[in-house]
């Protein structure tokens, strides 16, 4: 299971990335910084189970900090998507392939509004950004209508003289792309179709594609530089997107993330605090900067990053986490390990 980190270039995906996974990855403030996909490990939180045995874990696959179990989730952070991408415009061939695998995407949007469509720095509040979820859309629709579309007549047609049912076809098309033959039944139920497929058009294809990546890639918003937005523009930001939306800070949570690593602060993923540990080592700069992060958590409650992690995973996925034991005597495997892992919950995919 995969979450891919998407958006245009330019509007934090690499930082919200190395955020969530404190992996290596090349940021700056330009278009297409981001060639090859990067891939990580972010982790989603849960209450272990030890609390309730009442004694030590030993968890071989998620590690336990504090009572709480980390379970490891694949991010994918892809190269930035420009217009008409799907007819391979930019790195549109190499982003929208990159896609094939992942379960649900996570938009990085430039919440002030201060890039435009190619990812160019503009006056915050000049641009849009439910223009970039629009476009969004209408890019992955066209690559999977595209997909749908070839030799469709012919094999259309075939599939009407036997009498084929409609979800065996789209299915074995949109296999690739990792959709169930669920996924592609519910969207076949809630796209309007002629019940002959030789007769589906183009506008057909593309409006069924729409509804398949709604089924199929689940999507929500991090609206990031929330930093720099006013409450007002974010709660308006959501009302209007279509989406849930997830105020997000990456660069706040990447610095808090590598403050911790370096023994400055006491910092869990997804806190509404952290505590200086030694503020005789920072600089007058990293003071500031720091007091910035702590009355933006006072706000916010949190920076946003590790929640996109986690509506992701337990809420458009609607994936559970289990503790897979020995048997319904024993609470830990045959070695003694209480592990863990992503599973799906009550949403049939």
């Amino acid at each position: 299971m995969e979450l891919g980190v998407v958006g245009k270039p330019n509007v934090g995906k690499s930082t919200f990335f190395a955020a969530a996974t404190l992996a290596p990855v090349q940021i700056a403030n330009y278009p297409f910084t981001t060639i090859e996909a990067n891939r990580g490990v972010a982790f989603v939180r849960k209450t272990c189970p030890h609390n309730e045995i009442g004694r030590p874990c030993k968890p071989n696959n998620a590690p336990c900090e504090g009572g709480t179990r980390l379970i490891p989730v694949e991010l994918l952070d892809v190269a930035g998507l420009v217009p008409k991408a799907h007819e391979g415009r930019g790195l549109g061939n190499k982003f929208l392939d990159d896609l094939r695998q992942a379960s649900a995407l996570v938009h990085v949007v430039d919440a002030t509004g201060g890039t435009d469509f190619e990812g160019n720095p503009v006056p915050p509040g000049t641009h849009d950004p439910l223009a970039d979820v629009q476009f969004l859309e209408d890019e992955l629709a066209h690559w999977i209508a595209g997909i749908l579309a070839r030799n469709w007549e012919k094999e259309a047609r075939r599939a009407d003289l036997e009498e084929a049912p409609p979800e065996k076809i789209i299915t074995a098309r949109l296999t690739g792309l990792g959709l169930t033959e669920m996924q592609v039944h519910s969207a076949l139920r809630d796209t309007p179709l002629d019940p002959k497929m030789a007769r589906w058009t183009s506008d057909d294809l593309f409006r069924l594609a729409r509804t398949s990546q709604h089924r199929g890639k689940p999507m929500l918003l991090a609206a990031n530089k929330a930093d720099m937005v006013s409450r007002e523009a974010l709660e308006n930001l959501s009302k209007a997107a279509g989406y849930p939306v997830v105020p997000t800070s990456a660069e706040y949570e990447l610095a808090l993330r590598r403050a911790a690593s370096a023994g400055l602060v006491t910092y869990q993923p997804g806190g509404s605090s952290f505590e200086i540990l030694h503020p005789e080592k920072l600089t007058a700069a990293q003071e500031k900067g720091l007091e910035k992060i702590r009355a933006f958590l006072r706000e916010r409650g949190s920076t946003g990053v590790q929640q996109c992690i986690e509506e992701a995973v337990y809420k458009l996925l609607d994936l559970i986490v289990v503790y897979p034991v020995e048997d319904e005597h024993h609470w830990t495997d045959k070695s003694g390990n209480v592990p863990a892992r992503i599973h799906r919950g009550g949403r049939s995919l």
